[in-house]
């Protein structure tokens, strides 16, 4: 008697227990298990983004960049290599760096979009490895802001090489960092930058 009295009060807390509803970051197993406009999302209870709610508004952010080193390459020192690069949004943080996209030029071989060397007066970029997506984004014009508040349009012609590098094709050198957007001396011209700066922070979008 006692041993079927014990498992029935065990029975009716799990029950009462599988009713409870959950607040936010509460632990969850399916969309009804949390409070009000809340749903389930990995174990937890969360707002719903297609409810656009802010109820759980001081969670942390989820981290979208994920973008990790694929390996390194030894080339005068260790250097990371890049399959991926941080994602574009409207006003992407990159840094931008010369590049001369003439034959001889230390951009090495011709560019990848079209094959061809270009002049340097013509307001042109390379993209790092994730950014050029692939060569998706040639031919595209993309915005680049600098912190002085100059802008220029400029084409996407080449990929900044972030996966390989020390070899004759990349003018022997280490591989691009996967938030690099290689501009002409136009580029830095119309943006009122010194070259000899070597690297300058900018942001960019696709225009």
């Amino acid at each position: 008697m006692f041993n079927l009295a014990f498992l029935s009060l065990i029975f009716s807390i799990i029950i009462s227990s599988s009713d409870a509803i959950s607040q936010c970051n509460g632990p969850c197993n399916t969309l009804n298990d949390c409070d009000g406009q809340l749903i389930c999302i990995n174990g937890k209870c969360n707002d719903d983004p297609d409810v656009g709610t802010n109820i759980c508004k001081y969670n942390p952010p989820t981290p979208t960049n994920t973008c990790s080193p694929s390996g390194t390459v030894n080339c005068n020192g260790i250097h990371p290599i890049y399959h991926c690069s941080p994602p574009v949004s409207s006003s992407t943080p990159a840094q931008l760096t010369f590049n001369d996209f003439s034959e001889g030029g230390d951009g090495g071989g011709p560019s990848s979009c079209d094959g061809q060397y270009h002049d340097n007066n013509e307001r042109i970029v390379a993209l790092s490895t994730g950014w050029f997506a692939g060569r998706s984004r040639c031919g595209k014009m993309i915005q680049i802001r600098a912190n002085n508040g100059r802008t220029v349009t400029a084409k996407v012609v080449d990929e900044c090489d972030s996966t390989t590098g020390c070899d004759e094709e990349h003018a022997y050198q280490s591989p691009c960092r996967n938030n690099i957007v290689d501009g002409s001396i136009a580029v830095w011209r119309d943006l009122e930058l010194n070259t000899d700066d070597g690297i300058v922070p900018v942001t960019w979008s696709m225009v």
